[in-house]
């Protein structure tokens, strides 16, 4: 008797087939403030949002009338918190809800400084990062401080310790170091899913500037991360970082000379940075569709009901990534397709015709075993949940 094959074929980088497939960028934006004065201190983050086509609502953190949902569907897709002193948050929203809205597959910036609250670092720690145990410790860093004209306590950091990340950053070179001012945090060693995009130096250290050291920081050199992100499996996003002034005018527009460098810059690199990350973190980049898969044996055109063992098979599948504007040819050599059926898996690279279609060919081998789980593979910068095929 013939034996038959069922065979589960998942593609990497990870493809998104429900979120948002004609214009991902078209969303809403909840943002909650400790001070409607960050509107204004912060516009230019917030006005690259609106032009990019955002639409932004902004409230206050404690507002009684704010929710995220209401009859059970999401007001919002993606929500910025730029409330680090928050202890409550009004209306329905806490901290289970936000996790919950995430946990549901949206956005979430978390902004936080040295008045960091409970509330804002519970968060945080939920998502995969840790800040300094410390309420009064921040990031020094005596060799990578940005010059002044006057001395200060060298935590106003100058860093160029970024993520190398096309996908991320997009392809121009972030030139000027970025202005950081604020608390450290590390990541949580059981949580694969988060990457620091912005390190500190190795001579770095989290600490209170205020009175003297008599003991080893609990977070030192590169190990202290400024700017974290997380890909979560269900596609969600979220940026985290250590500064609420990070994303200010002031940094924005402010010029930066990193100390032992003659180079001065007359403009930071905090709004360049911000800006192509937030694309990133709201899938204008990095965000792709597979669209007309198809499979058949070898020498054949129409796909079968069944595949038999030593049976040839040929997989194509067109993919493409959202530009921020419009849908275009995603070209690579590295997406792979892996067979799920009797063990072991096969795993295979998708070659390309150098436009948009990716195809392989395999001989199905007979095996004994048959396996009764699969194993999802995750791309580090696209989307994640493998998409998954039954023939």
């Amino acid at each position: 008797m013939s034996k038959l094959i069922f065979v589960f074929l998942a593609l990497i980088p990870l493809l998104c087939t429900s979120f948002s497939p004609e214009k991902p960028s078209d969303r809403r934006i909840l943002v909650l403030l400790d001070d409607f004065a960050i509107k204004s201190s912060h516009s230019l983050f917030f006005n690259s949002l609106k032009s990019r086509g955002f639409d932004l609502q902004f409230h206050l953190a404690d507002d009684p009338k704010i929710a995220l949902q209401r009859y059970g569907q999401y007001l919002y897709d993606a929500l910025i918190l730029f409330s680090p002193t928050i202890e409550r948050f009004g209306g329905s929203i806490d901290a289970a809800a936000i996790l919950d809205f995430v946990d549901s597959g949206h956005d979430l910036i978390v902004a936080a400084d040295s008045n960091a609250s409970d509330l804002i670092r519970e968060i945080a720690t939920e998502c995969g990062v840790d800040f300094d145990e410390d309420p009064a410790a921040v990031v020094v860093d005596h060799s990578a401080y940005a010059v002044s004209a006057t001395e200060g306590d060298h935590t106003l950091i100058a860093s160029d310790d970024f993520i190398k990340s096309d996908v991320i950053f997009g392809s121009k070179k972030i030139e000027a170091p970025v202005l950081f001012q604020g608390i450290g945090h590390s990541l949580n060693p059981t949580n694969s899913l988060v990457l620091k995009v912005l390190s500190a130096s190795p001579s770095a250290f989290s600490a209170n500037p205020k009175s003297k050291v008599t003991s080893p920081p609990s977070l030192t050199g590169t190990s202290i991360s400024l700017v974290s992100i997380i890909q979560a499996r269900n596609n969600a996003r979220i940026l985290i970082s250590g500064s609420l002034s990070l994303f200010s005018n002031r940094f924005f527009r402010s010029g930066v000379q990193k100390a032992g460098s003659p180079t001065k810059h007359e403009k930071s690199g905090n709004e360049q940075f911000l800006n192509e990350l937030s694309k990133w973190i709201f899938h204008e980049r990095g965000h792709l569709k597979a669209v007309n898969v198809q499979h058949h044996k070898v020498g054949e055109a129409n796909e079968p009901a069944i595949y038999r063992i030593n049976d040839n098979l040929e997989y194509s599948v067109e993919v493409y990534e959202w530009s921020g504007t419009a849908w275009e040819p995603y070209v690579a050599d590295d997406v792979q397709v892996q067979f799920y059926m009797m063990s072991p898996y096969v795993l295979k690279t998708l070659s390309t015709d150098g436009k948009v279609l990716l195809n392989f060919l395999l001989a199905i081998l007979l095996i004994s075993s048959i396996i009764n789980s699969s194993e999802k593979f995750t791309g580090l910068y696209f989307l994640s949940g493998p998409l998954f095929h039954i023939i």
